[in-house]
């Protein structure tokens, strides 16, 4: 099928192509659990995420970006006043907006085309890519807003993270280089342009280097076998048990001993070790 900005986010096209968020639904990253039995469920259009005040503070700078704000509006009725104002809990978007726009190097990076869709073949499946600002010949770059730049987080048996690899943004930056690459022919940095929910919000343009590129990009090259086998049904699909999606679908077959308790902590360890060693 031909993408469109129609059709992009579809059912139809979820299931055709592999994405980035699909991949990491799928495999996960250090900040967020895989949950293979949820991936399904979402592309099969039976759990949907829940919309969260942060979320949707994030998604309204997107969308002013992208020059839909119009319809984020529209779909999102019940976080503006009856004047059309932003509710008080989300007021926190205008002022992330207004300090991006007033730095002339942020402006910069995100002075390209704006939600450009490509597609292209990587390990054995079609993927889409959708650009937040694509400078021809010289930048990838993508729009994050998020509660911290400078926060680092702990992972075991690794140390502190930064955002970047935490939330699996490697991976995007592996993903959308090298469909453009296939596109274009030209293999271009990749940056973030990021903007946070404190206060007074924080703002940095941030590349990520090739060498963590091409870590991620051998990462996802380990995992897609398994990730395809699910996704086309010739295997079952794991379930995490710890997401909203498995607790709410969560059938109880037996009574649990008190050790059992822990047996949740015990495998998030376990995940994050694994992936770790597949590092």
């Amino acid at each position: 099928m031909v993408l469109t900005a129609e059709n992009y986010y579809s059912k139809e096209a979820n299931k055709e192509y592999m994405s980035v968020s699909q991949y990491k639904d799928f495999a996960g990253t250090y900040g967020k659990m895989a949950c293979e039995f949820s991936a399904v469920e979402k592309l099969e259009e039976r759990w949907e995420q829940k919309k969260t005040t942060p979320l949707l503070v994030g998604s309204y700078v997107d969308s002013y970006f992208e020059g839909t704000l119009e319809e984020f509006k529209k779909e999102n009725p019940e976080i503006f006043t009856q004047k059309g104002e932003l509710k008080a809990n989300y007021k926190q978007a205008e002022r992330i907006i207004a300090r991006m726009e007033r730095d002339p190097l942020f402006m910069q990076y995100m002075s390209g085309e704006k939600q450009v869709i490509m597609t292209g073949e990587l390990f054995g499946a079609e993927w889409k890519i959708k650009i937040d600002s694509f400078v021809r010949g010289i930048a990838i770059t993508d729009l994050k807003v998020m509660a911290s730049i400078t926060k680092l987080e702990w992972v075991k048996d690794i140390g502190y993270l930064d955002f970047v690899r935490y939330w699996g943004y490697d991976i995007q930056g592996a993903i959308y280089q090298e469909i453009v690459y296939q596109n274009t022919g030209e293999r271009l940095p990749f940056y973030i342009a990021a903007g946070t929910k404190e206060e007074e919000p924080n703002i940095e343009v941030i590349q990520v280097t090739q060498n963590y590129l091409d870590e991620a990009k051998h990462m996802v090259e380990t995992n897609m076998p398994r990730i395809l086998r699910v996704k086309n049904g010739e295997a079952e699909p794991d379930r995490c048990e710890m997401c909203d999606c498995c607790r709410h679908t969560k059938v109880l077959k037996r009574p649990i001993s008190i050790t059992n308790l822990v047996a949740g902590i015990w495998a998030v360890s376990r995940w994050q070790t694994i992936r770790n060693i597949t590092i």
